[in-house]
């Protein structure tokens, strides 16, 4: 499949969801502490990068395509430097501020290039600020030609049925990267975007692709899903559609760290599909972009020379 970067950059999807900071704090470990088994690090060096939500919308920009991101922050520290840092990405920022939120801020200390803990601080938005989110979603979804929601479970999203009502009616294609046992709240959707151990809370463990097919089929039907696409690791990807399912096996060559690869996988389908691209067309495409994404450290994204580097375009 190939597409010019020109028609990628007319691209322009709308994020919703919830945005966080990705901190990481490097050091070298030299001793374990005489206070308890753990080991002592002594830190180096900082580094601050967007995650959740606003790691998708990231991703959707490196491609080369375009990407509004709206969500609910506080208004603290840790809101005021996320947003700087989308704004400084290339993205739209469109943030709803909760004073009594507090701003997701996800903490990964890492010391001889592996993560020794990860400390989260967060807390869940108020319901009116969410309420306010959804009027301002209903301006932005004329200037998109994709939605992109990012479901990390922080709250963000607890109107996202409404709006995907509103997407749907507006003919506009609508992709869910889903969080918890329940789906009912994605009915409609274009598609769905679990990985196994998501999709197993959803329909049960299952010991065939036969029995995996039917499964996953009754579960997209049910919820009037176009798709379902089923990320698998080391196994690639599965989509489930009315035309059946289609499998692609997986390109990464080395795995060196999974944080953000769904980010990217989903990003890579809002941006082609927005631009045109058939689901099953940009598929393989957001396989690649995730087999490439899990050979870089943290939350990282894939540039449009790096996804297309073995086509002519």
């Amino acid at each position: 499949m190939k597409i010019s970067q020109a028609q990628l950059a007319k691209s322009r999807v709308l994020v919703v969801g919830d945005a966080m900071i990705d901190r990481y704090w490097y050091g070298s470990v030299d001793r374990i502490s005489p206070e308890a088994p753990v080991p002592v690090v002594r830190i180096t060096r900082e580094e601050e990068r967007i995650g959740g939500a606003a790691n998708v919308a990231s991703n959707v920009v490196s491609l080369g395509a375009q990407a509004t991101l709206l969500t609910v922050v506080g208004d603290d520290e840790a809101s005021h430097k996320l947003e700087a840092l989308v704004a400084s990405s290339g993205i739209r920022p469109h943030f709803g501020r909760d004073a009594n939120l507090r701003t997701t801020v996800k903490l990964r200390v890492i010391g001889r290039q592996q993560q020794l803990i990860r400390l989260d601080f967060e807390n869940a938005p108020k319901s009116e600020v969410l309420a306010t989110q959804t009027e301002a979603f209903r301006t932005l979804l004329p200037q998109h030609d994709a939605v992109l929601f990012s479901d990390y479970g922080k709250g963000g999203l607890d109107h996202v049925h409404h709006m995907i009502e509103l997407v749907r009616a507006a003919n506009k294609p609508v992709l869910i990267d889903p969080k918890g046992s329940d789906y009912s709240r994605y009915s409609g959707a274009s598609v769905i975007t679990p990985n196994r151990a998501e999709l197993q809370q959803v329909i049960g463990a299952w010991r065939s692709e036969e029995e995996l097919q039917s499964k996953a089929q009754a579960l997209r039907q049910q919820m009037s899903l176009d798709a379902l696409l089923l990320t698998r690791s080391e196994e690639g990807m599965t989509l489930f559609d009315a035309q059946g399912e289609l499998s692609v096996a997986a390109q990464a060559r080395e795995v060196f760290d999974v944080t953000g690869a769904g980010d990217t996988v989903i990003a890579t389908l809002a941006a082609l599909v927005g631009a045109g691209v058939s689901m099953r067309e940009a598929m393989p495409l957001a396989n690649k972009a995730g087999g490439i994404v899990v050979g870089k450290f943290g939350t990282a994204s894939v540039s449009y020379s790096e996804l297309f580097a073995d086509q002519s375009t």
